[in-house]
């Protein structure tokens, strides 16, 4: 039994898993998301992952104060942050241009997916490095996982 699969057995949500938007987009629904069993996406090499909480990272194109939400953008393409309002230090994330990390509950995967957000903070000073990087984070921790 995988350690993910051991944390699921204890009623213990995992920790966030680093994804990219467009793995979300192609993703697999295993079970409802609240009950823990989140989504299969796929982590390479024929290999899949279940997620359910996640770590993304993107560039902020849109916020959206009134209805909570935000719109980032990953190299892989657009996802929405619901719950922007109510995350402490959250507010100076938004603002367009900025890039930003973001953990969260998928809420959906199609057509776009959408995170509900827990945690919001700013990493625009070392953005070019944080970009840079992003796509091996999510590579090296998937395998690891997976």
């Amino acid at each position: 039994m995988s350690k993910l699969e051991q944390s699921h057995c204890d009623g213990k949500r995992p920790p966030p898993v680093k994804v990219l938007s467009g793995q979300l987009r192609a993703a697999g629904i295993r079970g409802a998301a609240d009950s823990g069993e989140g989504y299969l996406i796929r982590a390479g090499k024929g290999r899949t992952l279940r997620v359910s909480l996640v770590w993304m990272q993107g560039t902020v194109l849109e916020v959206q104060l009134y209805s909570n939400t935000v719109l980032l953008m990953d190299e892989t393409g657009t996802f929405m942050v619901q719950g922007v309002n109510s995350i402490p230090k959250g507010k100076p994330c938004l603002l367009p241009g900025k890039y930003v990390m973001v953990m969260g509950v998928i809420q959906a995967v199609s057509p776009e997916p959408v995170i509900r957000a827990v945690k919001m903070a700013d990493l625009s000073e070392f953005a070019a490095l944080h970009r840079k990087m992003w796509k091996l984070e999510v590579e090296e921790l998937q395998q690891i996982l997976a």
